[in-house]
Formats: structure tokens, sequence, C-alpha cells
């Protein structure tokens, strides 16, 4: 289905549209992918229960975008279809925005990246994606299942391009939900980031934020 389609396709407005809720989201995903298999032969419907998981710390646009973020990719269910059954405007652009197909060059993945990034809403909910996709079960069984193929590293490389386009706390709380190991490389990256001189570093100049551990 072309970009169009999925942008022109199905029913004209007509009169008030549904309450479309949080718990709608995660049924219609479960539905919608349910005979889907991911690489490693697993229910897809598990990949985006997760990330729509992830996000509970969030309002129920980005919550609903995140079970729904592979909806536009993988099924014919059209944009207008989506509005009809009540999605929110706002939430049927999260999900258009980090919908590869949908990108200008769907083959330039960092592109893409970038063009998420542009929007917090959607960095959300790519990070999330990202996160899961990311978990230290699921890269070993890709390895141990394709062991002549170099590691993906395209994950790796997208992280930080997502970081940045959000609040930090904003992705520990994703990342605690849904792939706690990455907190660590989390904290490193931004122990490297960080070019403070705490060394000569005198009371006045102390950086916003940080405060001494032995106050209570």
């Amino acid at each position: 289905m072309s970009e169009l389609e999925f942008t022109e396709a199905g029913s004209p407005d007509v009169g008030p549209r549904p309450r479309f809720t949080v718990e709608t989201a995660k049924v219609l995903a479960e539905v919608a992918h349910n005979r889907q298999k991911d690489k490693l032969k697993r229910p897809y419907r598990d990949h985006v229960i997760a990330v729509g998981d992830a996000l509970a710390d969030f309002d129920d646009d980005i919550r609903i975008a995140g079970y729904l973020h592979d909806i536009a990719e993988d099924t014919p269910i059209t944009r207008q279809a989506l509005l009809d059954m009540g999605v929110s405007e706002r939430a049927v652009s999260i999900i258009e925005r980090v919908t590869k197909r949908l990108h200008d060059d769907p083959d330039d993945y960092q592109a893409g990246i970038r063009f998420i990034a542009e929007d917090h809403d959607a960095a959300l909910v790519k990070i999330a994606d990202n996160a899961h996709n990311s978990l230290p079960e699921r890269v070993k069984a890709l390895a141990d299942k394709w062991p002549d193929k170099p590691p993906v590293t395209r994950y790796d490389d997208a992280r930080p391009v997502l970081y940045a386009a959000v609040d930090v706390e904003e992705v520990r709380k994703i990342l605690a939900r849904v792939n706690p190991w990455l907190l660590k490389e989390l904290d490193d990256r931004l122990d490297d980031e960080d070019q403070t001189d705490y060394e000569n570093l005198s009371y006045e100049e102390a950086p916003s934020g940080t405060s001494d551990s032995r106050e209570s």
C-alpha cells in the first residue's frame, strides 16, 4: 500500500468519532498483528505490546501510538480507518512519523531516525521500539541464528540521536520498563559527554542538579 493509500483511503468523516482508549489500542494491536512473526519466528504481537507497555508513564496518545506503531507498516489498516475508530490526529501523526515506508527514503535507516527525532513524541515511541529490539536475549538469538553475519549496529547508532530528542529522565523511564540493561549504557554515555572538570570545581561552580551525596 502506498503512502497516498494510507493517507487517503477510508470512508469520509461522518459525525462524532468514538472514544478510543489505550486498552482498545492494545487489543487492536494484538488482533492486527496476530498471525505475524518476527525474524526469530516469534509472535510479532509480543513486540508491539512490549513497546506500548514501555510507554506506560506517558499520556494516552503516546501509549496508543506505541501499541499501534507498526500498524501502518505491516497491516492494511488505513489512516482514515484509525481516525474513524477514534484514534486522535496526534496519535496518528506519531504512527505516520515512525512508519519507515512513509519516509522519503525508506532504505536510509539513519535518515529515518533523524526524521523521527525531529518530533519529541515520535522519538519516545521509537526509543521504546529500539529498546525492545535491543534486548540482550534477542540480540544473542539473532547472532546465533545468523553467525556469519556481522552484528547489526544500527540500533546502537540510532540511540544517541533519539535520546538527544527527549529529556534523559524520559529515556530512563522507558528503559527501566522494557530494557533495563541499556541503563548502564545510557549512564556511560552521559559520563562520556560530561566535560565538567570536577577535580578543579569550586562549590559555587557546581553544575545545577548535582549535590553532595552525604546530604540528607
